[in-house]
């Protein structure tokens, strides 16, 4: 297989899916994103994405308006063409959005945390007085992000409203959440293809209680509960990714809540915890695809 690999950087990701596809026999070439070039009525040159058999989008840079909307509907079009994206632009719009992931995730029945989201101030503090009515703690998200970015959780009104203000004057959407009393601890389960591959169990840094290995977090292996296993299928069905990690929050009274499904995820943490080869199950899926691809092609040839 010719892979294009798209990606913001160079990096740790991209070397081990590079070297995950020459040790099956494949070319993986990295490009960023602004490489990709569209041009209609006339010929196209070598970043015709029809050289590729199958596109892996990695982590889409920051950009202005236009230029996420055009790289995320540059993934559409490569995949109208016929190429396999995976995961798809789809999938990526679903899971990159907190709105539509909780609203997706709650649809298939999964347990979320209680959340609202609205764009009015007032209603934003309705909701966080009523999440805060029972001495509970809430948490302000952006609807974009990821690596505990951004969030803001408190658990006094006055100090909810500032924030409130201060998102107001930005004209953010109010993503609140009710907090859940989970002990600095989260699980990340790692689903391709259907499976979960892998799971650890996070660990906040001491004085904080995001469990982001990025931000300081420790990561051992854990043997999933087969409840929370189904749960992280369902959840990146839900999204319809092909691969994702899912992170499922346990509180202190042993309920668990499905949090995030994130469709262009890291693992770095997760294969050093636990060893799995995530890059070569990932590999593995891609030829899966692929080859259904090709088998239906054919078959649309001949009938």
């Amino acid at each position: 297989m010719n892979v294009l690999i798209l990606s913001a950087r160079t990096g740790w990701h991209t070397d081990e899916l590079c070297r995950a596809l020459a040790a099956r026999g494949h070319l993986g070439r990295v490009r960023p994103y602004d490489w990709l070039v569209a041009r209609f009525g006339g010929s196209n040159d070598s970043n015709d994405p029809n050289d590729f058999d199958v596109v892996l989008p990695r982590i889409i840079p920051n950009g202005s308006l236009d230029q996420i909307i055009f790289r995320v509907d540059a993934l559409h079009w490569i995949e109208d063409q016929g190429i396999p994206v995976i995961n798809s632009p789809r999938a990526i719009e679903r899971s990159v959005d907190k709105f539509y992931t909780t609203a997706l995730l709650s649809q298939a029945g999964l347990p979320v945390p209680e959340t609202v989201v609205c764009e009015r101030a007032d209603d934003a503090m309705t909701a966080i007085g009523g999440m805060l009515a029972d001495g509970g703690e809430v948490i302000i998200k952006p609807i974009f992000g990821s690596m505990g970015h951004g969030l803001v959780r408190v658990g006094d009104a006055e100090l909810a409203w500032r924030a409130v203000r201060a998102l107001e004057q930005m004209r953010s959407v109010f993503y609140i959440q009710r907090a859940i009393d989970h002990g600095g601890r989260d699980v990340r389960l790692f689903v391709i293809g259907g499976q979960v591959v892998g799971a650890i169990e996070r660990t906040a840094p001491a004085g904080d209680w995001r469990t982001n290995v990025a931000r300081g977090g420790t990561a051992q292996p854990i043997e999933a509960p087969f409840e929370w296993r189904d749960y992280a299928i369902k959840a990146t069905r839900a999204v319809g990714a092909d691969y994702a990690g899912v992170d499922i929050l346990e509180s202190r009274t042993g309920e668990p809540f499905v949090l995030e499904v994130n469709g262009i995820p890291g693992w770095q943490g997760l294969q050093a915890a636990t060893g799995v080869d995530v890059a070569a199950a990932i590999v593995e899926l891609v030829e899966s695809r692929v080859a259904t691809h090709r088998g239906l092609a054919g078959e649309r040839v001949h009938a």
